[in-house]
């Protein structure tokens, strides 16, 4: 694996691909075939905004490997069966050693698992709420280099998504977790310049159907 320009890693296979993977393999197989994917299904979506928020304060990759954990936990991620989580689901996930056990997190789960009800009563489904933010061509950078990549840590739309939670009472969705989730829900094509997963993905979002 070598550093072959700003922001690039080329790795065994002679490929070239986004630095922040490190080489590691299951971290590799997530940026191939995951991060910058569209995704509609609520489930998933439902899922990342989570993780992300537990992710909070750590790296990705620990979240990654604690994922099968995280999803034994809560029911799949599904929104339904969480929203009727207690103090007893509360209490055995603390004691969960495969999970991050951070009280404050695992409450917020339940609470957004109950907030996506809502906001699938109001607008069909998550998925049509959150793509409804997609942002326009007009906010995104001429060109996704390493530096461009590293300066926005946030976006005017995941500013101003996260408000828009944040007013309907979701809780651990600030404006840096908030655009990481645009990222790897594929809302935005964030594979910089010179990856071999950058023209694929945005074949892929150009392909899609939005909800």
């Amino acid at each position: 694996m070598d550093m072959i320009a700003e922001g690039l890693i080329r790795g065994d296979d002679g490929l070239d691909r986004c630095f922040w993977h490190g080489g590691l393999e299951d971290y590799r197989r997530y940026h191939d075939e995951e991060w910058g994917r569209p995704v509609t299904d609520d489930v998933r979506l439902f899922e990342k905004i989570c993780l992300e928020g537990f992710q909070s304060g750590l790296s990705w990759l620990t979240i990654l490997r604690k994922r099968e954990h995280f999803r034994a936990a809560f029911a799949g991620f599904d929104f339904h069966q969480v929203a009727r989580f207690g103090d007893e689901d509360i209490a055995r996930c603390l004691a969960d050693a495969g999970i991050i056990r951070h009280r404050g997190k695992i409450v917020s789960t339940i609470n957004n698992a109950r907030r996506a009800i809502d906001l699938t009563a109001e607008f069909g489904s998550l998925s049509r709420y959150f793509w409804s933010y997609e942002p326009d061509v007009s906010e995104r950078p001429a060109r996704m280099d390493y530096a461009t990549l590293r300066a926005n840590p946030t976006s005017p739309t995941s500013v101003r998504l996260s408000k828009d939670l944040k007013k309907r009472g979701w809780t651990f969705v600030g404006p840096t977790t908030v655009y990481a989730f645009m990222q790897a829900m594929g809302l935005v094509n964030d594979h910089i310049e010179g990856c071999c997963r950058r023209a694929p993905t945005e074949e892929l979002r150009s392909e899609f159907i939005r909800p």
